[in-house]
């Protein structure tokens, strides 16, 4: 498959999820739980970060036992952690920027990638790549929603995932802006409610978050 198929793939995937969990585990077991807790919720769609020694089995777990379950590998960091968690089954990857080599190695994945950037130059580096689907982190630090209403001009052709600083209080106002496909954020999984096990809280949260989607897509086409 060429670049232009995988893009294509990371949009389909990004505009199914409309939010984006961002999830850090530390065991096997809450990977899990907490996944059929967002399931449940109506979130199909994860980015679960390499920031722990659990990361990767849980990965292939997830994939194992939730085959529903779309799983990105997220803070993919170099071309190592890349081929890790592809060979752990992750259906995409998601990078939080993205140097030069990197760039390079993700161009050739064999799977989608969300590759970050916070700056045009960035994303013009990332389109000579062939990539238009990226994540804008950290996104409220960078200039938020002005600097998505800024890139729409220039860099008309790029779609976003907006992750750093969103949550249920402003992640309306990004998906409103017609060149973000989804919004990444971990609202809906704070740390002291998996540290608590109140996986109700979390089935909850995700349940209000497709909702907010569904409100957001809404207002957008009318």
């Amino acid at each position: 498959m060429t670049i232009q198929t995988h893009q294509d793939s990371a949009e389909s995937l990004l505009r199914r999820a409309g939010v984006l969990p961002v999830v850090t585990v530390d065991s096997v077991d809450q990977a899990l739980r907490l996944a059929e807790a967002l399931l449940a919720g109506g979130l199909p769609v994860i980015e679960l970060t390499l920031r722990t020694p659990a990361s990767l089995a849980a990965i292939a777990a997830l994939k194992s036992v939730l085959p529903g379950l779309v799983v990105g590998a997220g803070t993919v960091l170099d071309a190592g952690q890349m081929r890790q968690a592809i060979d752990a089954g992750a259906d995409f990857l998601v990078t939080p920027g993205t140097p030069p080599a990197l760039a390079a190695a993700l161009a050739g994945a064999p799977i989608p990638v969300v590759p970050g950037g916070a700056t045009p130059t960035e994303f013009l580096a990332l389109m000579a790549h062939g990539f238009r689907v990226c994540k804008l982190f950290p996104a409220t630090a960078v200039g938020g929603l002005a600097m998505l209403k800024g890139l729409a001009g220039p860099l008309g052709g790029l779609r976003f995932c907006p992750t750093g600083g969103i949550g249920p209080d402003n992640a309306a106002e990004f998906l409103a802006q017609p060149n973000v496909l989804c919004v990444g954020g971990s609202w809906m999984v704070p740390k002291q409610w998996l540290a608590a096990g109140d996986y109700a809280r979390v089935r909850q949260a995700s349940a209000d978050a497709a909702a907010l989607v569904a409100q957001a897509r809404t207002a957008r086409a009318t």
